[in-house]
Parts: C-alpha cells; sequence; structure tokens
C-alpha cells in the first residue's frame, strides 16, 4: 500500500505527536515544523514500499531535498543518483560538459521516487550561461520491448510533461518552436510564457507548478505565467500540432495524452540536458 501522511486529516493530539487515519505526524511546535513519512521506490518498476521522514512546514509543504543529501531521489530508470549530479552549497547540481544531450559519463534524468497527483512544486533553480534542463512532472518510467523481446527504458519525455528552464539569452532553442514555447517556464514546445519574466544566467529564479484535477499552471519568480486542462480536446490538439504529434512521435503522443497514467499521478523529475545547472529550495505541497 502507498504509505502517505501529509496533512493532519481525521487527527488527535497525543503527547506532542498527532495521529492521523493510523499513521504519524511528529510536531515542533517551536519552529512550526513537523514531520510526513513518504513512501517511494528505490529502483525501476519497484513498488513504493519503501519509507521515508520528510520535514513539512506549518503551510503544508513537503521539502524534498533537504540541500544535504538525495534521499528519496534516484536516476530515471535506475537505482542510484548518477554521479553527474552532486549536491554543492545547498544545491542540486548537474556537471555538464558542453556536449548537450549527447554528452559521455555518469548522466540521466534525476527524479524523486514518490508519485504526486495533485499538488503544488515550488522551487529555485539557476543555470550558467547557454544552458538548458527542464523540471518535468507526471513522469512515468516506461519501458517496451525490442525485437529480442528485452525491456528499453523509453525517453522520461515521452510521458513527462515540461517546465523548460533556459538562458533565453545565449541558447538557441529559445528562438525556435512556436511564439516563444522554449523558453523559460513555458511548458516545453506547446504553450509560452507570458510574461516572459526570467532573470539572466547566473541569477536565480522561483518556478512554480500547480496540478489539480487537470488544471496546470506555471508560475516564474512570483507570476503566473500559463494555464492548462490536462485531458481535454484542446489538450490533444495541442500535442497533434507539437513535436509530440501521433504522426511524429506517437508512444508520446499516446503517453502525454493520457499524461498521469491511469492514476493521473507521476514522479517529478530534473532533467539532464547536458548543460551545468542547480536547483534548491525543492517543496511540494499535497492538495488533496
Amino acid at each position: 500500500m502507498k504509505k502517505v501522511v501529509y496533512l493532519l486529516a481525521c487527527s488527535c493530539l497525543v503527547a506532542g505527536v498527532f495521529v492521523s487515519c493510523g499513521t504519524q505526524k511528529k510536531a515542533n511546535a517551536s519552529k512550526g515544523q513537523s514531520t510526513v513519512t513518504l513512501s517511494y521506490s528505490k529502483s525501476l518498476k519497484a513498488p513504493e514500499d519503501q519509507s521515508l521522514d520528510l520535514s513539512v512546514d506549518k503551510d503544508g509543504y513537503i521539502t524534498i531535498f533537504d540541500g544535504k543529501t538525495f534521499k528519496g531521489w534516484r536516476g530515471y530508470g535506475k537505482d542510484r543518483v548518477p554521479s553527474k549530479w552532486t549536491i554543492e552549497d545547498g544545491c542540486i547540481k548537474f556537471n555538464g560538459t558542453g556536449g548537450g544531450e549527447a554528452q559521455d559519463g555518469d548522466g540521466g534524468d534525476l527524479l524523486f521516487a514518490h508519485k504526486f497527483k495533485n499538488f503544488e512544486l515550488e522551487l529555485e533553480w539557476k543555470v550558467a550561461k547557454g544552458s538548458n534542463s527542464g523540471i518535468m512532472y507526471l513522469v512515468q518510467e516506461v519501458t517496451s520491448k525490442d525485437k529480442d523481446g528485452n525491456d528499453v527504458l523509453e525517453p522520461l519525455y515521452y510521458s513527462a510533461l515540461e517546465y523548460q528552464i533556459l538562458d533565453n539569452e545565449n541558447h538557441p532553442d529559445a528562438r525556435l518552436g512556436r511564439n516563444g514555447n522554449r523558453q523559460s517556464a513555458s511548458l516545453y514546445d506547446l504553450i509560452p510564457a507570458v510574461p516572459q519574466n526570467s532573470k539572466p544566467y547566473g541569477q536565480w529564479n522561483k518556478a512554480k507548478i500547480l496540478v489539480y484535477k487537470g488544471t496546470v499552471v506555471h508560475g516564474q519568480n512570483d507570476k503566473n505565467v500559463l494555464e492548462f486542462h490536462l485531458w481535454t480536446k484542446q489538450w490533444t490538439e495541442m500535442l497533434q500540432a507539437s513535436k509530440f504529434s501521433e504522426s511524429s512521435l506517437p508512444l508520446a503522443f499516446k503517453l502525454l495524452n493520457n499524461c498521469g497514467g491511469e492514476n493521473r499521478e507521476g514522479f517529478i523529475a530534473l532533467q539532464d540536458h547536458g548543460d551545468d545547472v542547480w536547483y534548491r529550495n525543492i517543496r511540494v505541497k499535497v492538495l488533496e
């Protein structure tokens, strides 16, 4: 069973410990902090039968990166964190080689191994000059069979929505796509972020992603910059007009058209695009 303690539903206070629906949430009144227990999966296709305790603040935001460890994180399709992802000055950093997506070495996308359904994600990010990355959400770990019947891991972006992370001034992707829909905070290749209010490379930006019953909102630097609605006719039409169309990428179209899968939930991930990027203050508020 998926084990999650988020909020104080059906709870009672016993000797400084909140007991919620048969699970525990420990409170620290002096700091307005408590802890929650989340289940997570330790490897590809593994059930969420591992558990970890994480801090939650007085407003209900769960800290999913503690600034010191990769607790709860692993590589996409892997049982460990790829070595190109490191922790630097309280940040998650991807160490690029300048080779873009074609780089060598132990890389790959990084995901927090618990699936979220209705949530608000907040974090800060910055990039080096000319860098490209992405915040991916509602991620599924998808495999298919090759001609010999072996499992093959499909690219993460086939199933996931992408909040674009980009140095708009120096990366060519900013001038591709349509109407700026590959610039920072855009829903990559689908909807442009308006207004485009990102800060230059080397400076910290704030990102917000809200997902609630099919409504999705992107925020950048304290302004909402786009909104859309999953699982609608309009959503299907947008996909058909993008690089993820049924004729171009049939599997990606199928997965994205039913984004989140049967349970309408998925992982949160950070993209390896081969460039230096930093993330910090990563927190999630569950909206169920």
